[in-house]
């Protein structure tokens, strides 16, 4: 039985939902917080904890419940007020001039038409019903006409606003259906596989497919632990909310507290929009989620209502698509692969084909269990996909292709570098070589150790560590700081000024953070993400060296499995002895926690083009270590672009927004 209620405590609690609404809107939507997660978790604690008290005083809107709800035994329908219609899609340069001249004469106009120009973001459309503030309900697209009530899910989406804001200038519309793209990015899927894959289920195909998976969830406490994302790009019915464009609309709706995508362009005539696509195809890979074209539509709303529809889509918008980024080829031959965890990885040798505007040759298989799943045979026509920086993959096979001739797969009983035997363990999906000495293992953890987010050893190359493991010259990560000049001279194509670079180099990487020394020590299950808790946990060695596994996993963030990896690497002898190896020979780390109060603290940059003399990778870690971060895209957040020669069209963002430019000497003053 819960406690009385008095005003105090409907004050108190109503204090809390409100401020826990605005930092969502600062994190998610601004991209700008006020306060740090542990101040946002200790108000969300106190929340928890209020209603928990006293439950009859939970309302739908509460940001409590993010976490999700019980499942339900199966979605129900509901009716879009207006149809959300598909759009026309155009593949080459002339459809889109041809849609540009069916708009004029069909407003029998010859002057130029002002279009907006957006990213097509590949994943889910919804659209989202507000009454009062309020969020009512959200269902999926269907088919246009219907869709499945989702709402319990999109609840749990942390870019979804609950509750409108309101500001003393602008009331909440009476009715607002807002529709939106619902999309887990690049970072968020390749944690979403790691995670799936430790967990010894089968990983997901592409982000899109994810995405919508993760959306019909029946549990939405499911859908709460997956990595939902949302840009809102337009409207349905609406009451009280007056505009003259869709660019109008989109600003009303980010002052409302929706999250709309940076890169839209208003105001561009059909050769603008030309440029626009031109350049987003060609920086489309740098962005951090996937699209699949761009989205132009007039952007004068009486246009737009003149202009209507066709049963099938608007006749004022229309879908520029990108070069297919899937193609068929033929499996010509499958290797197997070792990683430096011992694990066997099989690998597609295809007969080449151009994939998005790149070559593919190769293409993962992942595991036999997937080979087995989609009956991947040597000799099948298969459909191959490439997704971003993603490694090329076999999507699925081309049945009706196949001759007869084609053959079954075995992963083999052997590893196929060493001859040790494999395991087949029972509580994961890989196949392993046991053999701590397999040449391939220490090769792959040598490039892992000496890679950009570790050591960051310029020059130590796969070739070049393929023949410092293959004449014995390193057997382990830490013998690379015993490799002199002398020695590497008498390798192939390395001469005396490459040599003295690389020892330059291997010196140059001694001193180290924290977080990136322990991600290069290559223990399974640590990728960048944990290496950084850990590091923020554990000031040095000698503390994260000696701390059990329970302890470990009392960590935010550390699992049993991530728990009992760490603690098992520090406990292998072996292990212990390479470390004490690396800081004989000189190694030094330094704590993240120095990297924060320096001159760049709180800035945030982000980096295009070539630079004079330093790599991108270079720079970002001379703006991380004075305190600065680094991102990917422009916002009005941004303080700083650094550019060097060729800037691409981050450049003109940040001369759009603002944002000041400098070049690399003008940082190093800064620093």
């Amino acid at each position: 039985m819960s406690e009385p209620v008095t005003s105090d405590t409907i004050k108190k609690i109503e204090t809390l939902r409100q401020a826990l609404h605005h930092h969502n809107y600062r994190y998610y939507v601004l991209d700008d917080p006020e306060i740090s997660d542990a101040q946002y978790d200790r108000l969300m604690r106190e929340l928890v904890d209020m209603e928990t008290a006293y439950p009859e005083l939970i309302t739908p809107d509460s940001p409590s419940l993010r976490v999700g709800a019980a499942p339900l035994e199966q979605f129900e329908t509901a009716r879009h007020s207006l149809p959300m219609l598909s759009l026309e899609n155009g593949f080459r340069e002339g459809d889109i001039l041809e849609f540009d001249l069916r708009v004029k004469r069909f407003l029998k106009t010859t002057e130029q038409i002002q279009y907006t120009a957006e990213p097509k973001m590949d994943g889910i459309a919804v659209e989202l019903v507000y009454r009062s503030g309020r969020l009512e309900r959200a269902t999926t697209r269907g088919d246009g006409v219907n869709g499945e009530l989702i709402t319990a899910n999109v609840r749990t989406i942390r870019t979804v606003p609950l509750v409108l804001k309101e500001t003393h200038d602008r009331e909440v519309p009476p009715l607002l259906e807002v529709r939106g793209e619902v999309f887990i990015s690049k970072a968020g899927f390749r944690r979403l596989n790691a995670e799936r894959l430790q967990l010894n289920q089968p990983p997901f195909a592409n982000p899109r497919n994810a995405a919508a998976g993760s959306l019909r969830q029946l549990d939405s406490r499911v859908t709460a632990l997956r990595p939902l994302e949302v840009f809102f790009y337009g409207v349905g019915m609406v009451q009280g909310l007056s505009q003259e464009s869709h660019w109008d609309i989109l600003c009303s709706l980010r002052q409302l507290g929706f999250r709309t995508n940076p890169e839209i362009r208003p105001n561009l005539t059909i050769e603008d929009v030309m440029d626009f696509y031109r350049r987003l195809d060609a920086n489309r890979h740098d962005l951090p989620y996937e699209i699949d074209g761009v989205v132009v539509k007039v952007d004068k709303l009486p246009l737009q209502l003149q202009l209507g529809n066709t049963s099938r889509s608007p006749r004022w918008a229309i879908a520029y698509k990108f070069a297919a980024l899937q193609a068929t080829t033929r499996i010509v031959s499958i290797e197997v692969q070792v990683g430096r965890t011992g694990a066997l990885t099989p690998v597609a040798h295809l007969e080449p084909v151009k994939v998005g505007g790149v070559v593919v040759s190769r293409a993962t298989l992942h595991n036999e269990d997937e080979i087995r799943r989609k009956d991947i045979r040597i000799g099948d026509t298969v459909f191959v996909q490439r997704a971003g920086d993603v490694i090329p993959e076999v999507v699925k096979v081309v049945e009706s292709q196949r001759t007869g001739q084609e053959k079954q797969f075995r992963m083999p009983a052997t590893c196929p570098v060493c001859g040790s035997r494999v395991v087949y363990a029972e509580t994961e999906v890989a196949v392993r070589c046991i053999n701590a000495a397999c040449p391939a293992q220490i090769k792959e953890r040598i490039k892992h150790f000496a890679s950009k987010a570790a050591f960051d050893i310029d020059g130590l190359g796969d070739k070049l560590v393929e023949q410092l493991v293959a004449r014995k010259l390193v057997g382990s990560y830490a013998d690379i700081f015993h490799l002199t000049a002398e020695t590497l001279i008498g390798l192939d194509r390395m001469g005396t000024k490459s040599a003295m670079n690389l020892i330059q180099a291997i010196e140059k990487s001694k001193r180290i953070r924290f977080s990136r020394f322990v991600y290069g020590l290559g223990i399974r299950h640590v990728g960048e993400h944990v290496a950084k808790i850990l590091a923020n946990t554990f000031q040095d060695l000698n503390e994260i060296q000696t701390v059990p596994a329970e302890d470990l996993e009392a960590i935010d963030g550390i699992g049993a499995v991530v728990a009992e990896s760490v603690a098992g690497f520090f406990r292998e002898e072996q292990n212990r002895i390479t470390i004490d190896r690396l800081l004989a020979a000189g190694v030094q780390t330094v704590p993240d926690s120095q990297a924060t109060g320096g001159p760049l603290n709180g800035m945030v940059f982000v980096l295009t083009g070539t630079l004079e003399t330093l790599s991108r990778n270079e720079a970002q870690k001379l703006i991380e270590a004075a305190g600065g971060k680094v991102s990917s895209t422009i916002s009005r957040n941004t303080d700083c672009l650094l550019a060097g020669a060729s800037p691409g069209s981050k450049l003109q963002r940040a001369q759009e927004l603002g944002v000041k430019v400098i070049d690399e000497a003008e940082l190093k003053k800064m620093l």
